[in-house]
């Protein structure tokens, strides 16, 4: 006989993964959510910045159509006109190297019809390296992406910076498996699968407001600047959470879901084998003196993809553009203002031709973030690091995009996570195990 699910969940984290455990949670039992910072959203969420006078994301997420957990969450809090996307499966690139402009149409249907015509393909690839895709759907567990790509223009200009971007690992140690799932859930299922959608307003608006705003509603419990520091556990089970302010009693009818980052979870639970190698992404904002659009392609898009140089993607904010660089480990020896330089010439490079008023010869006002452990290094050897949502400990489960879902460390992740650590305390859940 299976026991009733717990009468109340404690939430340890108000990232991503902890919210989305919690506002699947709040019309099922009680909840309350501990969160050591002064907010929540973890890595997606946006603050005022006050050298450059305004609101900015802590990091830069594009989102595709194929990421139904994701949709789901946002339906649920009636917040998917909070996103903006060109209605297509639409991508305008730049390579900086040959200083050549493109862009890929995917159209809506499974069939590569865009692979036929060298118009609508990848410019200066040969049908051959569609190898590539095949081998990623194929790899094995102990594969790297390296191995799989066939040498060429499609790789280089497309299959490359997918990876670098998915995965925030490089080729040569990335895991192909994970970047197959990605391949398996987009490119594999066509256009359809693929629409790009971007945070309008900023991430807070679109992932973090919405659900605290849903969690009051349900009449949840959220704890800011409230860190757990030791998980009590006796015969099996958690009897109590210590945190500054003092203990909080969990009783036996009561539970827990840890979303917290990975090294911070092993110091709680030293038992629980966990990724311990991780990957920097570097996020880079220029505050533009006045406001200016982009025309075409890049301007329906609101972004583009950059093959060649430092920067990987530019998303255009009106006055703002905010520029992601993944895998930044790479980069981690290059000052902050050498790398605003670089990437600035770089996307005056890419953007001057397409904009409606002209960037300044001389780099505007700039922010530049590193986030040194922004994900788990996506390496075959850390992926079979990566622990289940339901734990040895009965009234315990874990959440996180380093958990087990199957993908590397992303929203769509992060927020599966969630669900299925509601799903192995008991309660009923979105959560279906894909592929």
């Amino acid at each position: 006989m299976s026991l009733p699910p717990p009468a109340r969940v404690h939430i340890i984290g108000g990232g991503l993964a902890g919210l989305s455990a919690a506002v699947e949670l709040a019309p099922q039992t009680q909840v309350r959510l501990y969160e050591a910072g002064p907010s929540c959203g973890g890595r997606a969420r946006s603050y005022y910045d006050r050298a450059l006078e305004t609101e900015i994301d802590n990091g830069n997420h594009l989102l595709l159509s194929a990421n139904p957990y994701t949709f789901r969450y946002l339906d649920l809090l009636g917040a998917r006109d909070t996103l903006r996307t060109p209605g297509a499966a639409l991508f305008p690139w730049y390579d900086l190297r040959d200083g050549l402009a493109w862009h890929l149409n995917l159209g809506r249907g499974r069939v590569p019809y865009w692979l036929l015509s060298p118009h609508t393909r990848v410019p200066g690839m040969r049908l051959r390296e569609m190898a590539g895709l095949r081998n990623l759907l194929r790899a094995g567990p102990g594969e790297v992406v390296a191995d799989c790509l066939v040498p060429g223009e499609f790789s280089r200009r497309l299959l490359e910076p997918l990876a670098v971007s998915a995965l925030n690992t490089d080729i040569d140690s990335g895991s192909a498996q994970l970047l197959g799932t990605i391949v398996r859930r987009t490119l594999a299922k066509g256009g359809k699968a693929c629409q790009p959608w971007m945070a309008a307003r900023g991430l807070s608006r679109s992932f973090v407001t919405p659900a605290l705003d849903w969690l009051k509603r349900c009449h949840a419990e959220v704890h800011t600047g409230q860190r757990i520091t030791e998980i009590v556990r006796e015969k099996g089970r958690i009897t109590a959470l210590n945190s500054a302010s003092g203990p909080i009693r969990i009783g036996r009818d009561e539970a827990v879901i840890l979303a917290v980052p990975p090294v911070v979870a092993s110091a709680l639970l030293p038992e629980v084998e966990a990724p311990d190698a991780f990957e920097s992404i570097v996020n880079a904002h220029f505050r533009l003196p006045v406001s200016t659009r982009a025309k075409g392609v890049v301007g329906k898009a609101g972004f583009v993809g950059l093959v060649g140089g430092m920067a990987e993607w530019v998303f255009l904010h009106d006055r703002v553009l905010s520029v992601t660089v993944s895998a930044a480990n790479r980069f981690a020896d290059i000052p902050s203002e050498v790398m605003l330089n670089m990437i600035w010439e770089e996307i005056s490079q890419a953007l001057n031709s397409v904009l409606t008023t002209p960037l300044p010869l001389t780099r505007p006002r700039a922010r530049l973030i590193r986030e040194k452990r922004a994900t788990f290094a996506a390496t075959p050897l850390q992926a079979r690091r990566r622990p289940g949502a339901a734990t040895s400990t009965v009234n315990l489960a874990l959440a996180g995009d380093w958990t087990d879902t199957g993908l590397p460390s992303t929203i769509e992740g992060a927020i599966q996570s969630g669900l299925a650590a509601v799903a192995a305390l008991g309660f009923r859940s979105g959560y279906s195990k894909q592929d």
